[in-house]
Formats: structure tokens, sequence, C-alpha cells
């Protein structure tokens, strides 16, 4: 009877030993996990400058599919849905050209700018649809840091008529989603301070 005792005694000191090491493999592989999951979540200055090229030429297409007569309403949405994180969550959108309803915190305020196809938006008159026939970026600075970068400049859009560069400064802000892709959070977009004489 007592050795029956004792050896229950040893199975459940010997099955606590075993469960504690299993704990603490399991523990390690799920840090080591999440490390590589944080580290593959990291933002590089490469990515904001794809990612701001990826943008000019989206602004440039759906101009080029509205002169074409083409459905210019998908292509800024698909553009949208491609590039800015409203999939994540609010997105902090202040177009260069608004002034009544300058800070948009949802997708139909971004499309109405680029389209000017929404009556809540009375003041747009389609940003996008100009049409440009290419927008050039000169950095003043990326900032990086883990998963979160924000960029600072001035972009110029050429008109496709022909006419001189107009000079627009920008900041962005960019995260990356669960995939790994890079999403514009944050976009404001001013023209320059032109004082008066």
């Amino acid at each position: 009877m007592n050795m029956k005792k004792v050896f229950l005694a040893i199975l459940t000191c010997v099955m606590a030993v075993i469960c504690a090491a299993c704990n603490k493999v399991s523990q390690k592989n799920k840090t080591e996990t999440d490390q590589v999951l944080k580290s593959e979540l990291v933002i590089s200055e490469q990515e904001v400058l794809e990612a701001q090229k990826t943008w000019g030429e989206g602004i440039v297409y759906i101009g080029k599919v509205y002169s074409e007569g083409g459905d210019y309403k998908t292509a800024t949405i698909n553009h949208i849905d491609e590039l800015y994180g409203y999939n994540l969550g609010t997105v902090l959108f202040k177009p260069t050209l608004a002034s009544e309803k300058q800070f948009r915190t949802n997708k139909e305020g971004a499309i109405s700018y680029f389209v000017s196809d929404n009556p809540d938006y009375p003041e747009d008159h389609g940003f996008a649809i100009k049409p440009w026939k290419a927008v050039r970026w000169e950095s003043t600075g990326i900032k990086t840091k883990g998963n979160m970068a924000v960029a600072m400049g001035n972009y110029f859009f050429t008109p496709a008529d022909g006419s001189g560069e107009v000079k627009v400064e920008y900041n962005f802000a960019y995260t990356k989603d669960d995939d790994g892709k890079l999403r514009i959070i944050l976009h404001g977009s001013h023209l320059p301070y032109s004082p008066k004489h």
C-alpha cells in the first residue's frame, strides 16, 4: 500500500516536471514567433519611397481613365483600397483643396475628393480627374520606427494640358497591415503659404 502511494507521488512529480518543461518550450517558441512577426513589420525608407511612387502613378492613372471615358470611380476605389488603411480603421485625410470639410475620416470623403461624386462634399472638384500627367516627389525627410513611418516634403503635379507644375506640401504616415502591406493612415496636403503684399 505504501509502495503504491510512493509510486503515485513519484509519477505526479515526473508529470509536473514534464508539463513545466513543455510549457517553457512552448513559451520560448511563442516568444520567438512573436519576435519574427514583429521584425517582419518594420518599415524601411525604401518601402515609403516605393509607396509614394505608386500613389503618384495611381493619381495619373485615374485621370487617364477619366480622359478616356472609362470607369474612373472604380479606378479611384481600387487606388484607395490598394494604398490606404481604411481596412485597419480611421484614416486621417486632409486634402489640398478643401476648406469646408477639410478633415475627413471616412473613405467616402477621400473618394469624393479625388473624383467629386458626393453631394456631402460640394466643394470637391475631382482632384485626380483634373487630370495630371506626372507626380514628382521631393522628400524633406522620412522617419521610421518599427511598424510606423512618417514622411514630409513637397510633391509636384504636372497637368495633362502641359501647363506648369503645381507645388503641394505633404505629410503622410504609414503602417503595415497584418499581411505586411504598407498602408497610408494619414494623408495631409497643403498649398504652400503665399503672403499677400
